[in-house]
C-alpha cells in the first residue's frame, strides 16, 4: 500500500501500536483516506493548526455531526497530542448548550470510557466560576466581552412570550458554560463554531459566531484553517457552507 511515511508516523502517534482492520478489508479506501486526512490536510500550507487546536476542532466537529465512534477514537488520540482531560471534558460540556443533552449524552459516556481506560480518575477537578445567584450577570458580561456592548440588555429583549429564551442564553449558555475554567474565550468560540457548522442548518448562528470569533482574535484565516482541518471528518457540503458564513461574517466586520 502506498501510504506516505508522514501519514504512517502520524497515525502511530495518534494510536500507538494499533492497526485498523480496514487495512485488511478496505485497503484502497484506507490508503486514500489516510494519505488525505493524516498527510495532505495536516500539511496544507496556510491551513495548518497547532496540535491542541486541531484536535479540539476535530472533536467538536465530531460532536456536531454525531460521529460517536470516531469521536471516541479521536478522544484517545487527542490525549496524545497535548489536549488535557479537562479541556476534553469542557468541550463536551459546552456542546450541551448547542446540541442538546439528547445528542451529547452518548459522547459524555464515551469520554468517561476513555478516561477509565487511560486510568484518569473521575470526577475531574471542578471548573465552575459562577453560582446560581450570579450566573446571569456573569453570563451577560461574557456575552458583552465576546459580542460587544449591544448584548448588555439582550436578556431582557424580544417578545414577552419568548423573552425567557434570551434570559436562558445569558444565564445558562454563557453563565453556566462560557464562564468555566479549562478553556478560554477564544477556544470556546472556536469549538462553538465547530458545533454549529458540523450540525448544519444553523447558518444564521454560524455567521454570528464567525463574527464573534473574529472580534476576539480568531481571524478569517484561522477559521478557514479550522474548516480545512475538519473537512475529512464532516465532508464538503457543510465545509463549503461554513466558508460562505465566514465570508459573510468577514464582510460584516469590515462594514462595521
Amino acid at each position: 500500500m502506498a501510504i506516505s511515511e508522514f501519514a504512517k508516523d502520524y497515525h502511530e502517534r495518534m494510536f500507538p501500536g494499533y492497526r485498523s482492520d480496514f487495512f485488511r478489508t478496505d485497503p484502497e479506501f484506507i490508503e486514500r483516506f489516510d494519505n488525505f486526512a493524516f498527510d495532505e490536510v495536516i500539511r496544507q500550507k496556510g491551513a495548518q493548526l497547532d496540535d491542541k487546536t486541531r484536535f479540539l476542532a476535530i472533536l467538536s466537529t465530531l460532536l456536531g455531526c454525531q460521529g460517536l465512534e470516531e469521536f471516541e477514537k479521536m478522544a484517545e488520540a487527542a490525549l496524545n497530542f497535548s489536549v488535557t482531560p479537562t479541556e476534553l471534558k469542557e468541550c463536551v460540556y459546552q456542546a450541551a448548550a448547542y446540541l442538546g443533552i439528547g445528542r451529547v449524552f452518548p459522547f459524555l459516556k464515551a469520554v468517561n470510557r476513555v478516561f477509565e481506560k487511560k486510568g484518569i480518575p473521575l470526577p475531574l477537578e471542578g471548573q465552575a466560576t459562577t453560582t446560581t445567584e450570579n450566573r446571569r450577570e456573569a453570563g451577560t458580561q461574557t456575552q458583552v466581552d465576546i459580542f460587544g456592548e449591544g448584548m448588555r440588555d439582550f436578556y431582557r429583549s424580544g417578545p414577552e412570550e419568548s423573552r425567557h429564551i434570551n434570559l436562558w442564553l445569558a444565564d445558562n449558555c454563557f453563565g453556566d458554560y462560557y464562564t468555566r475554567m479549562g478553556l478560554d474565550y477564544k477556544q470556546r468560540e472556536m469549538i462553538t463554531f465547530c458545533f454549529l457548522f458540523a450540525q448544519g442548518g444553523c447558518e444564521p448562528q454560524l455567521t454570528a459566531h464567525a463574527a464573534a470569533n473574529m472580534r476576539i482574535g480568531n481571524d478569517k484565516h484561522f477559521l478557514i484553517s479550522v474548516v480545512s482541518q475538519c473537512l475529512p471528518y464532516i465532508g464538503y457540503p457543510r465545509s463549503l457552507n461554513a466558508l460562505t458564513c465566514i465570508n459573510k461574517a468577514f464582510e460584516s466586520t469590515q462594514k462595521g
